[in-house]
């Protein structure tokens, strides 16, 4: 929740002095009843390609380390549920509202992968690991098409989307474990 907040009082300065309008990051290019209606059919699609990718990957020594670095978060209840909002709202303002119009998609994406690379453990230069980054890399790229050509809007569905199916998957990963 605080990484949210920080990359929102970070993003908001930028959007604020560098839009002509700000709050039509939230607006455009589709009017937000669009946005949401498109971006819940994306989220959709991503949500089912996220669980697929795990279910495809799931006994690689790169899904088990990131499952590992996931394991010291409380995901019972409904945390799950406030973890992805926050990481969709907190990456999306910063990433997409705030870098993008400034950077491009291309280079936001490549600052996105490398905030990742943390909580992603992509140390070992193995083909697991650089399958994992090139699918970080291709959803940023993704997201950033989706909030360029439909708005930000849907690009928040669509990462809450990924991330809620992706911490569901490791808190039942993890219940398997006990």
């Amino acid at each position: 929740m605080l990484t949210c907040l920080v990359f929102c009082a970070i993003a908001a300065p930028i959007v604020w002095f560098t839009q002509a309008v700000p709050l039509a990051v939230f607006t455009r290019p589709a009017a937000p009843m669009w946005q949401l209606v498109i971006g819940q059919g994306l989220a959709l699609v991503a949500a089912i390609a996220s669980y697929a990718v795990y279910r495809m990957t799931a006994r690689s020594a790169s899904t088990a380390r990131t499952i590992e670095t996931y394991a010291r978060l409380d995901l019972r209840g409904l945390n799950p549920l406030w973890m992805a909002l926050a990481a969709a709202v907190g990456e999306e303002m910063l990433f997409r509202a705030a870098l993008q119009p400034l950077l491009g998609v291309w280079l936001t994406s490549v600052l996105f992968l490398a905030t990742h690379v943390p909580v992603y453990r992509f140390r070992q230069l193995d083909k697991a690991t650089l399958a994992q980054a090139a699918g970080v890399f291709g959803v940023s790229v993704a997201l950033g098409f989706i909030c360029q050509y439909v708005g930000l809007i849907a690009a928040m569905l669509v990462h809450l989307w990924i991330d809620i199916v992706g911490l569901l998957v490791v808190r039942a990963a993890l219940l398997a474990r006990e």
